[in-house]
């Protein structure tokens, strides 16, 4: 008789579709017939993953395929993982989208998809014109050097946002623009009356000349409070300067004010939004602005080697991001408000923040600096270490990221499920539970 191998082949989907599916199978050469997924997966996207996965296996083992068992989610290791929204997987619409995009040269502006998504980006924001890039970080250096160019420019920013701390300096180390950090409040606003005692007109030649401020909405997933931006458009109308906002996850912002993203945009002359953080898609950030504003950023776009040419297979998931994930974002805020409300319940003396400026999909929490930590951990590297390891019969990971020493991010995002929820707040529970106990509270 032939020998029988036999393979557990582990199908893990955290998105909600699949609710984690696990199969085993035996493998014999002795028997003809052939295992097919369809006797075990029910019809519809399930099966077209599990075929996908499965196919590796098949190549590998040479041999016919048996369905030998099945097992429960209870059995298999969980996995949620919350680092960022930028995990975001392109939905099976984006994947059928790109495949079937019609293209052409974007570098001759004849990409038909491309230009679609550029015109639909400037008609959401209210402006002009608008421009594909390949990212986010390349999106923000071109609206800084679209307004800021002149070397020895200044641009005044935020000392907590994105471009000033995530981006390696580049608009100093590419362009020659000096970042002036205003200190940045919880909300993300900063002092007006900062704003215009640190403002440089360039009369004083020792000094670099203000050509640009720039503002980040949502900022740690805060809501840029409307009044700000619009007390920030009046003061830069004074001083005669130019305002960019730094919109990666603009749409969340509108989507948690309920308003049009217009009414958010026409108070600054240029906008980068990321189209694969919340938004899902694979790849790609837009820019949006005047004519004479993304003349000039194309052409900038070419130096830094952002020119792409048949694009329009990744412009159409951009497409897709703006006109249908966009209706689902509520569904991320909805999650990360139920965890913050859940994590806070448990341990209000452990962890420190407040769950009512929870406003989007974010949630950031301070650990305690009381608990211990081991092996030259800090108190937020403790806390994640613990969320994403096993201990005894817990087998759910939970990933994390951590920033400063106590500070902890967690985001939420399509392939992000109430049932994830669920899970992650029962590791939390479990992991604050054996802390504690380890402490001197």
């Amino acid at each position: 008789m032939a020998s029988v191998r036999v393979f557990n082949v582990f199908i893990r989907q955290l998105n909600a579709k699949t609710n984690f599916s696990v199969f085993a199978f035996s493998v014999s050469s002795k028997h003809s017939s052939k295992c097919n997924v369809s006797n075990i997966v029910p019809e519809g996207n399930d099966r077209t993953f599990a075929s996908t996965l499965l196919r590796p296996v098949f190549a590998y083992s040479s041999l016919p395929l048996h369905a030998h068992t099945f097992a429960t989610m209870s059995s298999i290791e969980r996995v949620v993982d919350l680092r960022s929204d930028t995990l975001t997987a392109p939905t099976d619409a984006m994947r059928k989208a790109m495949a079937e995009a019609e293209v052409g040269d974007d570098v001759h502006r004849e990409d038909p998809t491309v230009n679609r998504l550029q015109s639909l980006a400037a008609e959401l924001c209210g402006k002009e014109d608008a421009l594909f890039v390949p990212t986010g970080t390349m999106g923000n250096l071109l609206c800084v050097f679209g307004h800021c160019f002149e070397r020895g420019s200044e641009v005044m920013l935020g000392n907590s946002s994105h471009l000033y701390l995530r981006e390696q300096g580049g608009v100093a180390q590419w362009g020659g623009v000096y970042m002036n950090a205003l200190p940045n409040r919880k909300d993300g606003t900063f002092s007006l009356d900062d704003v215009r005692s640190k403002f440089h007109d360039g009369k004083d030649f020792h000094e670099s000349k203000t050509s640009l401020i720039a503002i980040e909405n949502t900022m740690n997933g805060r809501i840029l409070p409307m009044d700000f931006i619009k007390e920030l458009r009046q003061l830069a109308n004074e001083l005669n300067v130019p305002i960019h906002m730094d919109g990666a996850r603009l749409l969340n912002a509108a989507v948690g004010l309920n308003v049009p993203v217009s009414s958010i945009t026409q108070y600054v002359d240029s906008v980068s939004i990321c189209l694969s953080k919340s938004l899902g898609a694979p790849v790609g950030s837009v820019i949006v602005g005047s004519k004479q504003f993304i003349a000039r950023t194309r052409r900038i776009r070419t130096a830094l080697g952002g020119a792409m040419r048949q694009s329009g297979v990744i412009a159409a998931a951009g497409i897709l991001a703006l006109t249908d994930m966009v209706k689902r974002l509520h569904i991320d805020h909805e999650n990360a408000k139920t965890f913050a409300k859940g994590i806070i319940q448990y341990s209000p003396q452990y962890i420190n923040f407040d769950v009512d400026e929870i406003e989007t999909n974010m949630v950031w929490f301070d650990v305690n600096t009381k608990l211990p930590t081991y092996e030259g951990r800090n108190p937020a590297q403790e806390f994640c270490y613990r969320m994403a390891n096993r201990y005894n019969d817990d087998d759910v990971v939970v990933k994390m990221s951590k920033f400063f020493g106590v500070s902890v991010r967690c985001v939420f995002y399509n392939g992000v499920s109430q049932a994830h929820v669920k899970l992650a707040l029962e590791k939390f529970h479990s992991v604050m539970k054996a802390w504690i106990s380890e402490s001197n509270f």
